[in-house]
């Protein structure tokens, strides 16, 4: 369904936010869903802070609930949260896209969450992959905004660590093809090595998702090591022409300490937003988000 953004206002009136906002509206073409205005689908979406820092949300774990309960009932009407709910909750609150992983397990996004989604929202969909020919064929039939390349072990929780590009040059640069040449621009969602950011210049990627795991779970001494080394990894990325992108383990709380790498474009958050979303809601929790977001200085 195609959506067209137009700034139509600079709020000047009194607002409890620092920073100055802007007014979207999304012009729609009529429908009958419940996130729509009734008159001529026209729909206003939620007052954000202006910044040049996007922010993906990523519904996994909407949908790890989901499956706790119905994975043996994926048709069943009562099949509850609503993937496609809490994309819609999250662009009505100011995300840029929505992300969500295919895994080789399936053990939360399902096919059907894809297909429905791509058609659904309204910003723009990040498929995260392993470089598999099956999902591979999937991601070329959706034909996603965005593909992050990443790793996948099946014994893990999550993503654990950065995918290694620089070893799987010849496999990863045929996929990276295949995906740009439908339509689709690439990522691979590496540690902050310099040897793995020029390796994923080398095989065609457009962009690099900083894993930012480590970062999160250090504190003191060790994460300032590691926000040099993501410094580092963001400068020779901006240099060798590659879109800077973070994400993994980023909350409201250790966001204000990833400010000093420079050059970030985009950054992926889920499972804090999720957790947060069971005492505020989904929306608050990007909203609150992306005021934080707003504080950034490139």
């Amino acid at each position: 369904m195609l959506t067209r953004y137009r700034v139509i206002q600079r709020l000047s009136t009194s607002i409890s936010w620092d920073s100055s906002y802007i007014f979207l509206q999304t012009l729609r073409q009529k429908t009958h869903r419940p996130d729509t205005c009734g008159w001529d689908g026209l729909r206003y979406i939620a007052l954000m802070p202006q910044t040049n820092l996007l922010l993906g949300v990523n519904i996994d774990h909407v949908v790890t609930l989901r499956q706790a309960r119905y994975r043996a009932m994926p048709e069943s009407p009562h099949a509850e949260p609503s993937v496609l709910a809490a994309a819609l909750a999250a662009e009505a609150a100011g995300a840029d896209s929505i992300t969500v992983h295919l895994r080789a397990d399936r053990r939360h996004i399902q096919d059907a969450d894809v297909y429905l989604l791509r058609k659904s929202i309204g910003t723009k969909m990040n498929l995260e992959m392993g470089n598999t020919p099956e999902i591979l064929d999937i991601a070329l039939q959706v034909r996603p905004d965005f593909v992050c390349m990443v790793p996948e072990n099946r014994e893990e929780v999550t993503t654990e660590g950065g995918l290694d590009v620089a070893g799987q040059r010849d496999a990863l640069r045929r996929t990276v093809k295949a995906l740009s040449d439908n339509g689709t621009r690439v990522s691979m969602f590496v540690d902050p090595d310099l040897e793995q950011i020029r390796a994923s210049a080398e095989i065609g990627a457009a962009m690099i998702e900083l894993h930012t795991g480590t970062f999160a779970n250090h504190t003191g001494a060790e994460r300032d090591a590691e926000v040099e080394r993501l410094c580092a990894a963001a400068e020779l990325g901006h240099a060798l022409g590659l879109q800077i992108n973070a994400g993994h383990g980023l909350t409201t709380k250790n966001l204000p300490a990833l400010w000093p790498v420079p050059h970030l474009a985009e950054l992926n958050i889920g499972h804090h937003l999720v957790s947060r979303a069971v005492f505020i809601g989904l929306h608050g929790a990007v909203r609150e988000m992306l005021a934080i977001m707003a504080t950034y200085r490139n």
